[in-house]
């Protein structure tokens, strides 16, 4: 089931935004649970200090664990500054109003952060890339999440020459994944080419990212964020196979 609620000649106010959060965190059930916020970086346009600020507010009384992982893919890490920013507090209000939360760097090719939770054999990306491409890849993931009860993927979808368009399941994949499952999906939408990928909803290389996050065994909740500029025309909330 995917609900929200977005308009093509407006954007949505704070309280709508905040009355869309509180159905949907309501519907996890999140008292007493550990819940991991995967959040994109400075390199994705969209409102996340207003999203940070309303989920915060939403669970710090209820969840027992908020912890936010920063989605950097192969991207460098970002600052105690850069991350204040991007959640739009500053390091006074991190220790004061918002101490509850957690951040995170995730590093792609550090194996210390990372744990194999399946595999993707060469008969399985045979079958999905159409005969473009056979071989394996182990699917691994930053270690922390295997620590929580849910997983909630907060970041905009924007159209993507690589998957066809971001969101959704590409917050883990790569976004806090291993190196070898990212070159593989690299290198296949590289065979099929961005041309015939970006803005294609249904594409192989997608096909593959949900592949991977079938091998998570905790719930995944998608806050998919529809962007006009720094505003938020749309939000819309499900699984993280549908609601992107």
């Amino acid at each position: 089931m995917v609900f929200g609620k977005g308009f093509t000649d407006r954007s949505l106010t704070e309280q709508e935004i905040s009355d869309i959060c509180a159905r949907s965190l309501e519907s996890i059930k999140p008292d007493g649970k550990k819940i991991l916020a995967v959040i994109p970086d400075h390199t994705r346009t969209a409102p996340i200090d207003v999203m940070f600020k309303i989920v915060y507010h939403i669970l710090e009384d209820r969840a027992s664990q908020l912890d936010f992982i920063i989605a950097l893919g192969t991207h460098p890490p970002m600052t105690n500054e850069m991350i204040n920013d991007r959640v739009g507090i500053t390091q006074a209000e991190r220790e004061s109003t918002y101490k509850k939360a957690r951040f995170f760097n995730h590093c792609y090719s550090d194996p210390d952060q990372l744990a194999v939770i399946g595999n993707l054999s060469e008969d399985d990306v045979e079958a999905i890339s159409g005969g473009l491409l056979r071989e394996s890849a182990d699917v691994s993931i930053n270690k922390m999440v295997l620590d929580y009860d849910q997983i909630l993927i907060i970041g905009p979808v924007f159209p993507h020459e690589v998957v066809g368009f971001s969101g959704g399941s590409k917050y883990l994949f790569p976004g806090i994944s291993g190196r070898e499952i990212i070159d593989m999906f690299h290198w296949l939408g590289a065979l099929i080419t961005s041309p015939a990928i970006i803005g294609h909803a249904d594409t192989p290389v997608r096909t593959v990212l949900e592949k991977a996050a079938e091998f998570l065994t905790m719930d995944v909740l998608c806050m998919a964020l529809v962007t006009r500029g720094m505003e938020m025309a749309g939000l819309f909330v499900g699984s993280s196979k549908d609601a992107w």
